[in-house]
């Protein structure tokens, strides 16, 4: 993989999905923040973090291992906004704009791990 992780889209969208849930998080009650507030927060880190280590690895099966592992990150995200939403701590409509994000992030994800799979079978003949 030529260039920097920070030329990947995936990269780009997560950390933009970073910064929304820690702006949504910051309305959350105190006794949350060692709760849900962590968990979320922790989660999209975790994100953009695997992509770029994975981009830094020298063989595509290490680079899609860590891909997947900000895809299981993404889904516990996915998972705990419904959480969230189901306790009242963000409005079905910012809901349902971060689990846009996140299924914007998961599609980006999901087609580089099918270009690193492709790329290590070969063209078809």
């Amino acid at each position: 993989m030529a260039g920097s992780y920070k030329d990947l889209i995936a990269w780009q969208k997560s950390i933009v999905l970073v910064t929304e849930v820690y702006k949504a998080t910051k309305s959350f009650p105190k006794e949350e923040i060692y709760g849900l507030v962590s968990q979320l927060r922790r989660a999209a880190v975790s994100i953009p973090s695997n992509i770029a280590e994975g981009h830094g690895r020298l063989t595509n099966s290490e680079r899609k291992h860590f891909l997947g592992q900000a895809r299981g990150s993404l889904l516990e995200l996915e998972t705990q906004i419904v959480i969230a939403e189901n306790l009242g701590y963000v409005e079905v409509e910012e809901s349902k704009r971060l689990q846009l994000l996140a299924f914007e992030v998961g599609r980006i994800i999901s087609g580089l791990m099918r270009s690193l799979q492709e790329k290590s079978i070969g063209p078809s003949r």
